[in-house]
């Protein structure tokens, strides 16, 4: 038992004195690392982008808006929102008894035309025959030619009536169509595949389609999104169709998403689903001209959602692993916007160099030419800090 405490003890003694041996290494390591001297930024590597932002909306790449062509009482409704449907299948049924007795009236009046001209057209047989006749007696000269003027007005006559019959159907043949067609629209069905949005009617509702068509639902295929993006007057001409461009959500942390620009568009067109005196598009006009970028993402995981609202970052130009440098360390120099001064530190003495700047943005700029990976760079005169904190994105 005693042995068995002792080797217990030499075990935690021998974990404590590694412990404190690796403490002890990594204060070397950390003593030995080059760093910056007090007041100076050392220049490093690393990556920055250009960018132009905007805020988006998501919106499904296809929607479309169902409605009723017919008016009636809505009879049985087939789907439930956020239910998946597919192209042809039965969406909602309306009331068929008023259309179906329509459909009937039209038949039975085509039906009664129909026997009419059956009857005119023997009737027409029959005057012909008795023209003929009148004609035959009047070679004998036993009939007079009053008689065969009459015959021949009687056949012609005959002849009228079946054509007038004639086009008396063909008009309720069409109207009987038309009549078929809106009993036919008594069953509405999905225009395309995709996910019931918004369901606008219930069981027992009465449409009235004779002034506007009612909406029944909104159907969407969100497999594929379209952002509608609202980028100023002042970024506009930056921006250009192939262009990449990520985005990011609310319910997302972080650039998630990544596109190319599908199209600039140049007028500011509302987005599907959105009204034109919407009081959103109201308070985008009174406050600044705004253009609509729009690009597509893939959603096959369902992760965006209509209506969700985007962080747009259009990517006007990018560098990776080059030598960077904050700009609130240059001042800029006479002549040229991509020339900079910068204060040097070498050997304990300061100097200038001209710095020849590459891609920028807001806070970094990659240095093309005038500085190397270590140079020293003195803070400002006026006393601000320069920022150390590696790469950033505007």
């Amino acid at each position: 038992m005693a042995k068995r405490k002792w080797s217990k003890t030499r075990i935690a003694v021998a974990v404590s004195c590694a412990i404190a041996l690796a403490f002890l290494l990594l204060g070397i390591v950390q003593s030995v690392r080059p760093a910056p001297r007090e007041g100076a930024f050392r220049v490093h590597k690393g990556s920055i982008e250009s960018t132009v932002s905007a805020l988006g909306t998501v919106m499904p790449a296809t929607s479309v808006d169902v409605g009723a062509q017919v008016s009636g009482q809505v009879f049985k409704i087939h789907v439930t929102a956020n239910q998946e449907v597919k192209k042809g299948q039965l969406l909602v049924e309306i009331d068929p008894k008023v259309q179906q007795a329509k459909v009937d009236a039209d038949l039975a009046q085509l039906d009664s035309l129909n026997a009419q001209v059956a009857d005119q057209r023997a009737q027409l047989q029959l005057m012909r025959l008795l023209l003929k006749r009148q004609r035959a007696l009047a070679r004998d000269d036993a009939t007079r030619e009053e008689d065969i003027e009459t015959a021949q007005a009687n056949a012609d006559s005959a002849v009228a009536k079946v054509a007038s019959l004639r086009a008396q159907a063909k008009g309720v043949e069409s109207s009987l169509r038309g009549d078929q067609a809106l009993l036919g629209y008594t069953k509405i069905y999905s225009p395309i595949d995709g996910t019931v949005l918004t369901l606008d009617v219930k069981e027992g509702q009465t449409l009235n389609a004779v002034q506007q068509t009612p909406l029944l639902m909104r159907i969407a295929d969100l497999s594929k999104m379209t952002v509608w993006s609202d980028v100023s007057e002042a970024d506009i001409n930056l921006i250009h169709k192939g262009m990449k461009v990520r985005f990011s959500t609310l319910a997302a942390k972080g650039p998630n998403w990544t596109s190319t620009v599908r199209d600039v568009l140049p007028s500011p067109p509302n987005p599907p689903g959105q009204q034109a005196n919407s009081p959103t598009s109201q308070q985008a006009n009174a406050k600044a001209v705004l253009y609509p970028v729009v690009f597509d993402v893939g959603n096959a995981h369902r992760r965006l959602l209509p209506q969700m609202s985007a962080q747009v970052f259009f990517i006007v130009d990018e560098a990776r692993d080059v030598t960077v440098v904050p700009l609130r360390l240059l001042s800029p120099a006479a002549g040229d916007m991509n020339t900079f001064i910068a204060r040097v530190r070498s050997h304990g003495a300061s100097s200038q160099r001209k710095v020849v700047l590459g891609v920028r943005n807001r806070s970094l700029a990659e240095v093309v030419s005038g500085l190397a990976v270590g140079d020293e760079l003195l803070r400002p005169e006026d006393g601000i800090a320069p920022d150390t904190s590696g790469t950033a994105r505007q």
